[in-house]
């Protein structure tokens, strides 16, 4: 199972889903934004990511610079309970699959979590080629 913290405004969201799907997986598709989050589940994703508040939290399109948060004395609390009313703070797409969870920022990041790949050739929707025609990753 594959679950999938998804914005779908966010490009390297929907590239990550689509990655996931041509892959041959049906994910479930959470709507952050649309849900929102509870502190149990955002404290579960970091710890599951190694990542913490201040590293998960969006900075750009975001409010964090108007909301103070970019401080550096600003505490992970503090970012915590802003994600808590503003979820677009956390930054996407956070996948969770058997083999772990990732803050899949480049989205190629998803394959290291995927026992299948698309194939090749394969790009982002912006046209960058993530995969070649033999199906293996090209470096950036």
């Amino acid at each position: 199972m594959i679950v999938i913290h998804h914005n779908p405004a966010c490009g390297t969201s929907r590239n990550v889903l689509n990655i996931i799907i041509d892959a041959g997986y049906q994910p479930i598709i959470i709507d952050y934004q649309q849900q929102g989050w509870t502190k149990a589940q955002l404290l579960a994703l970091f710890a599951a990511a190694n990542l913490t508040p201040k590293t998960a939290l969006r900075v750009s399109k975001s409010p964090a610079k108007q909301l103070g948060l970019l401080a550096e004395d600003v505490s992970d609390e503090t970012i915590l309970e802003a994600m808590l009313a503003y979820p677009i703070l956390v930054n996407r797409p956070i996948i969770c699959s058997s083999k772990g969870v990732k803050l899949c920022r480049p989205s190629e990041i998803v394959l290291s979590l995927l026992n299948n790949w698309p194939p090749g050739p394969y790009y982002k929707e912006d046209g960058q080629p993530i995969l070649d025609h033999n199906g293996k990753l090209i470096s950036s």
